[in-house]
């Protein structure tokens, strides 16, 4: 079984590395445009395979896309970051660009793949590769949730001085300002989190984590990458073990929450077909409204993406 990283930078090589690490494939292909990147970090990854303990191979490739044919599942972090003087609007057209050339290649060689989005603007960028690839949209979704709930997860660990691994939570919508959090949903080893901790160190821990990736940006002048590789190689094992994981992701809704063709964060199952089921929960008129205030969000921005007639 194979499954190819697409962009070789920070998220990419991160995101090869722990699928690696987890010894669930026989290859992992990680491609750039880059000419050397790719060969060189595969070859440091694969140095530590005796270290480390695992068997699959990691290939690195320079734009060589015959080299990830028939790949079970694509991982695509290709992208540029928004610069200085750029606006929104010129970061969509650049990325989609990329975007759409990298799944154009990608479906050439791997007709049956599950497409995993990393790229930002998020919710676009999956529309971006759903547009392009013509797939079944339970085939081509985004990694944002679960690099969301970790963050919120991780600093409630902190907070209640309590192992991580005991909290379940669930974020919806948007990726960043506009996310839902549901404290209704939020459990310690089964126990509500607010009959352990006050609701204004919530609130402020809910908001943290709203701008958690800014957070990161501040301290070290970048955006993050552990997280989000590893986040992203999570949703290629439950698709390579078909383990049916119940995890946040950004997911096409067809009439799910009462809204169609977008892209938006939801529970989904995710098994070998992908995207198995779409989870509903139910939402008190608070949690509704600001979901529908974060689909206006994505909606304007797939807006942006119609307007420039690129299909």
């Amino acid at each position: 079984m194979k499954v190819t990283v697409v962009g070789a930078g920070n998220v990419g090589a991160t995101c090869a590395n722990c699928i690696a690490q987890k010894d669930i494939v026989n290859e992992v292909v990680l491609l750039d445009i880059k000419e050397g990147v790719s060969e060189g970090k595969s070859l440091d990854m694969w140095q530590t395979a005796p270290i480390n303990m695992y068997d699959t191979r990691i290939k690195g490739v320079t734009n060589d896309y015959a080299a990830t044919q028939d790949s079970e599942v694509v991982v695509i972090t290709s992208g540029l970051p928004r610069k200085p003087g750029m606006s929104r609007d010129d970061l969509i057209s650049t990325n989609a660009g990329i975007v759409k050339s990298v799944t154009e290649n990608i479906i050439k060689h791997s007709p049956k793949a599950k497409i995993i989005i990393v790229s930002n603007p998020l919710g676009v960028m999956c529309y971006c590769a759903y547009l392009t690839a013509k797939i079944d949209s339970s085939r081509v979704f985004g990694m944002a949730g679960i690099l969301d709930t970790a963050r919120y997860k991780a600093f409630l660990a902190e907070a209640l001085n309590v192992s991580p691994k005991d909290i379940q939570a669930l974020l919806l919508g948007g990726h960043g300002d506009t996310m839902v959090p549901l404290p209704r949903y939020t459990t310690v080893a089964g126990i509500p989190v607010t009959e352990l901790i006050d609701e204004e160190k919530l609130n402020a821990i809910i908001e943290r984590t709203k701008v958690g990736g800014g957070e990161l940006v501040k301290l070290m002048g970048t955006s993050a990458w552990y997280a989000p590789g590893a986040a992203a190689a999570q949703m290629v094992e439950a698709i390579v073990q078909n383990s049916r994981r119940v995890f946040p992701v950004c997911a096409m809704l067809n009439g799910e929450y009462g809204m169609k063709d977008i892209y938006l964060g939801v529970p989904v199952i995710l098994g070998k077909n992908g995207i198995e089921k779409i989870v509903e929960v139910k939402l008190n008129e608070d949690e509704r409204q600001l979901l529908e205030k974060s689909a206006g969000a994505v909606k304007s921005v797939m807006k942006v993406l119609d307007d420039m007639k690129m299909f």
